[in-house]
């Protein structure tokens, strides 16, 4: 008997919600197959966002799914992803207003690349107009946001919420490291050494009138008001703790993520419960954890944060090194990162016949192994959790959010992972949230 295949309408209403009840079907499906299906397949999608990482996920995203709408408040970046052949086509329609994304009810799923400030809000109101998400990292700028997006995400189970952390796709690098460590063939854990390379240094920087092309209100979104000065805005967003967290969330999403994943410490209710930021550098300034210049980049450059675990690991969070995640265990050493995986446990093969496909498939949530973009539109289609969900990645946010608050403050924090609170000091604790301008506010659900 041939399996029916579901209609595109059918399939985004119902695939999530059946996980949920354990119904998951399973689809003969590749790559190539999806991304030529019937067009009452292929999902509807809406870009928001299409700078430098938007327009490689929009070219990723147009191999699954009808690109209908680009999105972006420099209209050059969404005039170029219209234009584009392997993008917009010419035929998707541009705007520089997100919400009228949203209000399209032809589009079943959003791609959001914003920086890092306008992730969550864009992200719930997604979810609240009934759209499945694809939402880039670093998903959050704030402990409280964490707690936004999982109250949005418990609240509307039937959607997909995926995010990108392409590294939990590399199977023989960082996903055979986490194997490797899970079946405690580095014997126990003592310590994990992560490398992300020091923020951008630079500054002070000219003040001056935004483009015409850019609406810079739009941009600064819930950050506070400020002069527009080339260097805060597009890629260079991230070396302003305005807008992000410089390479502690950066960075910090990718390997504090590996790292936590791999001592099974990506759950809720779990975390480090000290927090070192004595070893802490700016480039500018600071006072009471805030820069006292506004014109030069002020994310932390030359660091070394300590965070301990109830298990006794000590995870250092370091610019200093070669970039990626060192594991120290009783038995032997691993190094790796994005070009290499290497150590006696490597070179001896430890794991020879232990990242079969059943360990991926583990690894995956239950799905077989395939890359980034592959498993989100599979999940789509099939419904159940993907390899980067949303639930793992708050609690990989909450370690980002924690190490930068502690590198802020230079100080010693300590942190309740099951109340998600900072303890005993009020002025850290204040961190956990931000004012927001007004108009700007993100949903609580």
């Amino acid at each position: 008997m041939k399996t029916q295949t579901p209609s595109r309408r059918d399939f985004l209403k119902n695939s999530v919600a059946a996980a949920a009840i354990g119904a998951v079907p399973y689809f003969t499906w590749t790559q190539r197959a999806f991304a030529n299906a019937d067009a009452n397949d292929r999902p509807r999608m809406g870009l928001i966002g299409l700078g430098g990482m938007g327009t490689g996920d929009g070219i990723a995203h147009a191999r699954f799914a009808d690109i209908l709408a680009v999105c972006d408040v420099d209209t050059r970046h969404a005039e170029r992803a219209q234009k584009s052949e392997k993008i917009g086509k010419g035929k998707a329609d541009l705007y520089t207003d997100y919400r009228k994304v949203l209000e399209r009810n032809d589009i079943d799923v959003v791609g959001i690349d914003t920086p890092d400030h306008w992730h969550s809000k864009i992200a719930i109101e997604a979810l609240q107009a009934g759209k499945h998400v694809f939402c880039q990292k670093p998903l959050t700028l704030t402990l409280e946001e964490n707690q936004l997006i999982r109250r949005a995400c418990d609240r509307y189970k039937d959607k997909l919420f995926f995010v990108g952390t392409q590294q939990r796709a590399q199977a023989d690098l960082f996903l055979r490291a986490v194997n490797m460590v899970q079946k405690g063939l580095l014997g126990d854990i003592k310590k994990i050494t992560v490398g992300i390379n020091g923020s951008d240094v630079g500054g002070p920087f000219a003040k001056s009138q935004p483009p015409k092309e850019l609406d810079w209100n739009a941009w600064l979104g819930q950050a506070p008001a400020v002069d527009y000065i080339e260097q805060r805005c597009h890629n260079n967003f991230r070396w302003w703790y305005e807008y992000s967290g410089g390479k502690f969330t950066d960075w910090g999403a990718h390997h504090i993520d590996i790292a936590q994943w791999a001592m099974n410490c990506d759950q809720r209710g779990i975390g480090p419960v000290e927090i070192d930021g004595t070893d802490a550098k700016h480039p500018v300034p600071y006072k009471d954890g805030y820069p006292t210049v506004d014109d030069c980049f002020n994310t932390a450059h030359d660091f070394a944060i300590k965070c301990r675990y109830p298990n006794g690991v000590l995870m250092v969070v370091t610019s200093r090194g070669e970039n990626g995640i060192l594991f120290e265990g009783s038995k032997g050493r691993m190094f790796v990162n994005r070009g290499k995986i290497t150590g006696k446990p490597i070179e001896e093969k430890w794991d020879e016949g232990k990242l079969g496909p059943e360990d991926l498939a583990k690894l995956y949530k239950g799905k077989p192994f395939e890359s980034h973009k592959q498993n989100f539109y599979r999940c789509l289609r099939e419904g159940g959790l993907p390899v980067s969900d949303v639930y793992s990645h708050l609690i990989t946010m909450n370690t980002c959010h924690l190490v930068a608050i502690a590198a802020r403050l230079n100080r010693v924090i300590r942190w309740d992972a099951q109340a998600e609170r900072i303890d005993g000091d009020d002025q850290a604790a204040a961190f956990a949230s931000r004012p927001r301008r007004t108009g700007f506010d993100i949903p609580v659900v």
